[in-house]
């Protein structure tokens, strides 16, 4: 295979940014872009262990000289690299490459099974139908120009270039993007909300590629705490998305995590004994309106997640939330999830369990969020706030907060800025919007008028002064908006299934 003979050394963040693009681009044709990172994530992985491990090498050599052993040399080492599986010994196969990663990547994972089991995904390395050998070469040649050991490129530019590159197969995915990759505002306004302490055990219960894991360990480090203390869990279950999130949290300098791969309704992994593991925060953005989610096997759920009914067969949004409110802790739980409006006021099934979670104070607060934010869904959103334990002027109370107006207009997607997410934020831990122009409308209201409005949590009932019939219409127009979108999903899924098939769309 023909080399790049670039010298690897210090880059800039933009620099470093511009070659894994490129390394990116090096697929474009074979691979459709919303599969670049099946492909793009575990060879720079790959490339990260193997610089890694060079530079403990040299910093072991330089510390023993001639008196290292190989006993004392694997005390410096985060994995083991088995022989004949350095990046070295792939890029310098100049045929069947991808075999020869492929055996490397899976060679890797045996010998780091506490740590690396499932890390490089499921990509057929060795299929050059798939993945031309002329493209494989290319892919690999872009990341041989750079080095990512620790004197090359620290931990922060390391895990800045992996956000980066998300957000870029995000755009270049669409509506998929939802599937993995929630934007980064948007999380760091959640966490901000929930606001995690060092020592906290976190659970994202539909993690996707791990970014609020990584969050929360920021706003650690941002108030001077010890990312190492937090206690990170998170299940997924895309094993392409799962391991995503593995080589993410690593990356970001992570070491201290349980991200495993499972159906979280069907098969819930984040467990202590026969039961449901409980976290000190409970935070995710999950898939929204989830059909056939798992019903069948809630009646009789042995985790005790139906906190007041079963959700309806066709919508797992109430099953996302009482599974997540079952997950807090007795004492200091919290939960932060986003979901659609349309949680806010649906009826039958799902009006009954949200009447419940009011009934029993567990809600503390609802918080619309301004339209256009995610890939996924153009339908407004909002973020729902449980505590097991509210402080005592919030019980028996809803806050309510209407942040829609804060925004930036963006070409595709709009975005929140730092000081829309401070404001929104300040807003609601007093409870008030401090300076009065922040663009916002709150106020809490208290249960029993939230009753007499049938346990509708419609944010225009409560925050305008329009007539009820008016807020019906609002509601009406997001319950149509909603029904649509799903129908459009359900078109595009049966295309994907009728295409796979073989029949002509």
């Amino acid at each position: 295979m023909t080399l790049s003979t670039t010298e690897p050394g210090h880059l800039s963040q933009r620099q470093l940014e511009s070659t894994l693009w490129a390394a990116a681009n090096a697929l474009r044709g074979p691979v459709d872009p919303g599969d670049f990172k099946a492909y793009v994530f575990p060879v720079m992985f790959f490339k990260w262990i193997s610089d890694s491990w060079d530079h403990e090498r040299a910093q072991a050599t330089e510390d023993f000289g001639d008196a290292l052993t190989d006993e004392i040399e694997s005390d410096y080492h985060t994995f083991v690299i088995p022989d004949g599986c350095h990046w070295s010994d792939v890029i310098e196969t100049a045929r069947q490459t991808g075999a020869k990663l492929d055996n490397a990547l899976q060679r890797i994972q045996q010998a780091n099974p506490d740590t690396l089991a499932g890390v490089f995904g499921d990509v057929q390395w060795a299929n050059q139908e798939r993945l031309p050998q002329s493209a494989l070469a290319a892919l690999l040649n872009s990341f041989h120009s750079v080095r990512l050991d620790p004197d090359s490129v620290n931990g922060d530019m390391l895990g800045s270039a992996y956000e980066y590159l998300l957000r870029e197969f995000a755009e270049a995915s669409g509506k998929k993007a939802g599937e993995f990759f929630t934007p980064r505002h948007v999380v760091h306004l959640l966490v901000k909300i929930l606001d995690p302490k060092p020592g906290d055990t976190i659970a994202d219960p539909a993690c996707g590629s791990g970014g609020m894991l990584v969050e929360t360990a920021a706003a650690v480090r941002e108030h001077s705490g010890d990312p190492r203390t937090l206690r990170l869990h998170g299940q997924e279950i895309n094993l392409t998305t799962s391991a995503i999130a593995k080589m993410n949290l690593y990356l970001h300098g992570l070491k201290e995590f349980k991200v495993v791969r499972g159906d979280t309704f069907r098969e819930p992994k984040l467990l202590e004994g026969d039961g449901l593991q409980k976290f000190d925060v409970v935070i995710a953005n999950p898939p929204f309106s989830l059909q056939n989610w798992g019903a069948e096997g809630w009646a009789n759920d042995p985790y005790g997640r139906v906190i007041c009914d079963v959700p309806p067969a066709k919508n797992g949004d109430f099953a996302w939330i009482q599974h997540m409110v079952a997950s807090m802790k007795e004492d200091t739980g919290r939960v932060g999830v986003v979901m659609p409006h349309g949680v806010l006021f649906r009826g039958g099934k799902e009006g009954a369990i949200r009447e419940c979670l009011i009934r029993k104070d567990l809600l503390e607060s609802v918080i619309g969020l301004p339209n256009n934010l995610f890939y996924s869904t153009s339908i407004p959103v909002c973020l729902l706030i449980f505590r097991k334990q509210k402080s005592a002027e919030r019980q028996n109370k809803v806050l309510f907060i209407d942040a829609s107006k804060r925004f930036v207009t963006g070409k595709n997607q709009n975005t929140m800025s730092e000081e829309d997410i401070e404001v929104i934020d300040a807003a609601y831990k007093l409870g008030e919007d401090a300076d009065g122009e922040g663009g916002l409308i709150l106020r809490r209201v208290a249960l029993d008028e939230i009753e007499c409005n049938g346990f509708d949590l419609n944010i225009g009932r409560y925050l305008q002064s329009e007539k009820v019939a008016e807020a019906n219409v609002e509601e009406a127009l997001l319950a149509y908006q909603e029904s649509r979108e799903r129908r459009s999903m359900a078109e595009t899924s049966l295309a994907d299934k009728l295409k796979a098939a073989g029949f002509e769309i």
